[in-house]
């Protein structure tokens, strides 16, 4: 590996390692390691922890999708956590209100919420400790206070004045005392710690045996008291981003018909190693593609980052598996993945890759196959849209691509300021948390909850949280692989990665940023694994993405052409990339991105973990 500047040290050790977005969460999850507990008891403690430290980025409303690997069965799963589009979240219904996008914010974008039925579902099969011990820290932070960072404080601030005007129950826990919190204060969420006192409460007076507990928190989460409460709430209209005032269409129905599963990822053998991802209900086969493209592209060889060259390949590459994405991906769709990650198909896409930055949204025919990609891409892309496609010509008729109520923001977690992640049109963006686990087993896990902001939707008073917006993921454009449906998942963002070798895990890695994720990423196994960097070396060095494709958060705008870069990357290599076409906007020199990472070496056994220091609250803890 090789040595260079870092922020703080890639930390190293055998006894357990956990990176995480938020210092206390990386420590509550190391207290678990400490006290016994394995991976997977940790991540469950960090993630419910996450949800009050961190609620504009994450909550229980929300859902997390995970990729793990035991000690003693090292083959990784998919922890599914997405829950899917209600039964009554039709196009039909969705249209009857004037609507041509869902909303970004506010009850009508809610998806069935997926996050505590995971978590619930992970400590059960793969955890040891009982439900008490791991929530605890969440149920301490919320019940007891925190000191509320800078982050949610700066959310808040952006949607103050629609939370007195409108979503007053969210002012009533979200401006305590009718005040914006101030930065460092005590906070605190008492309905949500009471909420879960009484989930381990009643868990816990239905007997003794650990399993049995936890599935009757799960049955009281989908059946009991809290799926009534949401039920009843979601009847009642609050103003979302659309500018109209609606009721959502989420019931207890769809939270007693719903729990997670385990699946099997998507996977891509890469110079060694196996790189396990979500598969296509997700856009996680996304990284596997640009892997596979930049092989083509340069002959098995690893691009070099630090060049303009490295650079506009791999941005290159990027764009045509996200092409691939917007043509292919979605949860019950026909989707072509063994072919969209073979070496022939990646062969003739690689040809597409030329001298000069492309503007184009160029979709490929896996199997001989017409993509189909709806009228958005003609909106968003014009004459530039391009491919051997069938591309769908209904126009936009209901406000595609309106904002039409910018104080609920883009409906994406938002900060206006700050250092996360500035995009194209200078909004700074968080979007989601993250989480990894090693311990001393071998147990590994990467988690991204997300969802559930708090400024998604009202805030449920009874319970201390509120419902999430996954469903402006969805086109209410029929026939499309990612069109609303009933009962199927959006084609969600969230993207962690586990990576193995000689069928041992010894890579967990994930990072919140929504379409970027899988693009800092890419970043990041390209430097470590690819280049031989350090853990912390490769989250520190510079970073960049492109936003030339459809973006997954309302109103769904895409840049065409356009690469995010942080300044570290030199005025040459900068100068070298606009020469080649590439619309390049500068976003500060420590701002893209939010990189976690621990690892494993089978043969010591030594275990490391670095995170991001941008916007200074993500942590590393290990020994």
């Amino acid at each position: 590996m090789t040595t260079g500047f870092t922020t703080r040290p890639t930390l190293r050790g055998s006894f357990g390692m956990v990176s995480s977005t938020h210092w206390l969460a990386s420590a509550s999850a190391m207290a678990v390691l400490e006290e016994g507990g394995n991976a997977f008891d940790a991540a469950v403690a960090a993630g419910f922890v996450l949800h009050v430290v961190e609620p504009h980025l994450c909550g229980p409303g929300g859902e997390v999708p995970a990729i793990v690997a035991a000690a003693g069965d090292p083959g990784p799963s998919v922890l599914a956590g997405q829950g899917p589009a209600p039964a009554g979240a039709t196009i039909e219904h969705f249209e009857s209100l004037g609507l041509g996008l869902v909303p970004g914010a506010g009850p009508l974008a809610a998806a069935v919420p997926g996050a505590f039925d995971a978590w619930m579902l992970l400590l059960r099969d793969r955890g040891t400790m009982g439900l008490r011990a791991v929530l605890r820290f969440a149920i301490d932070y919320a019940g007891t206070g925190h000191p509320i960072s800078a982050g949610p404080v700066a959310t808040i601030a952006t949607v103050e004045k629609m939370f007195r005007d409108d979503w007053t129950t969210s002012a009533e826990l979200w401006l305590p005392g009718g005040r914006l919190p101030a930065v460092g204060s005590r906070f605190i969420n008492r309905a949500w710690a009471t909420t879960l006192e009484r989930l381990v409460g009643e868990a816990e007076s239905r007997g003794t045996d650990r399993e049995a507990r936890i599935e009757a928190a799960r049955e009281i989460w989908r059946e009991g008291f809290v799926a009534e409460t949401i039920d009843a709430f979601s009847r009642i209209p609050f103003r979302d981003s659309s500018g109209g005032r609606h009721p959502g269409v989420v019931t207890g129905a769809d939270l007693a018909a719903w729990s997670a599963t385990w699946e099997r990822p998507a996977t891509f053998d890469w110079h060694g190693y196996t790189v396990a991802k979500v598969p296509p209900w997700g856009q996680g086969p996304v990284l596997l593609q640009t892997l596979a493209l930049l092989d083509a592209v340069t002959g098995g060889g690893v691009p070099d980052l630090s060049t303009a060259e490295g650079t506009h390949l791999a941005a290159e590459c990027l764009k045509l598996a996200m092409a691939d994405r917007e043509a292919w991906y979605g949860d019950g769709a026909d989707v072509p993945l063994t072919v969209l990650l073979s070496d022939e198909y990646n062969r003739e896409r690689a040809r597409l890759v030329g001298a000069d930055a492309s503007a184009e949204l160029r979709p490929g025919n896996p199997g001989g196959r017409t993509p189909r990609i709806g009228s958005y891409a003609l909106e968003a892309f014009g004459p530039a849209a391009s491919g051997d496609g069938e591309w769908t010509t209904r126009q936009s008729a209901l406000n595609l691509g309106v904002v039409g109520d910018p104080t609920l923001g883009t409906g994406e977690p938002t900060l206006a300021g700050g250092s996360l992640a500035v995009d194209a049109d200078g909004v700074t963006r968080g979007d989601t948390v993250h989480v990894d686990v090693v311990d001393r087993w071998g147990n590994m896990i990467s988690a991204t909850p997300s969802g559930g902001w708090l400024q998604s939707s009202p805030t449920i008073p009874a319970l201390g949280f509120c419902l999430g917006s996954r469903l402006q993921m969805t086109w209410l454009e029929p026939g499309l692989p990612s069109s609303l449906t009933p009962g199927r998942r959006p084609r969600t963002t969230l993207s962690p990665t586990l990576v193995s070798r000689d069928g041992q895990a010894v890579l967990a890695c994930g990072t919140p940023g929504g379409d970027q994720q899988d693009q800092w990423q890419l970043l990041l196994l390209l430097r470590h694994l690819g280049a031989g960097m350090e853990l912390q070396e490769a989250i520190d060095a510079p970073a960049w993405h492109t936003d030339s494709f459809p973006a997954s958060f309302y109103p769904r705008r895409a840049e065409p052409a356009n690469l995010v870069v942080e300044d570290r990357l030199g005025d040459d290599v900068l100068a070298e990339l606009a020469s080649r076409g590439h619309r390049i906007m500068r976003a500060g020199p420590w701002s893209l991105g939010r990189l976690c990472a621990v690892a494993r070496d089978p043969e010591s056994g030594f275990l490391s973990a670095a995170a991001n220091p941008r916007g200074m609250q993500g942590y590393a803890a290990g020994r």
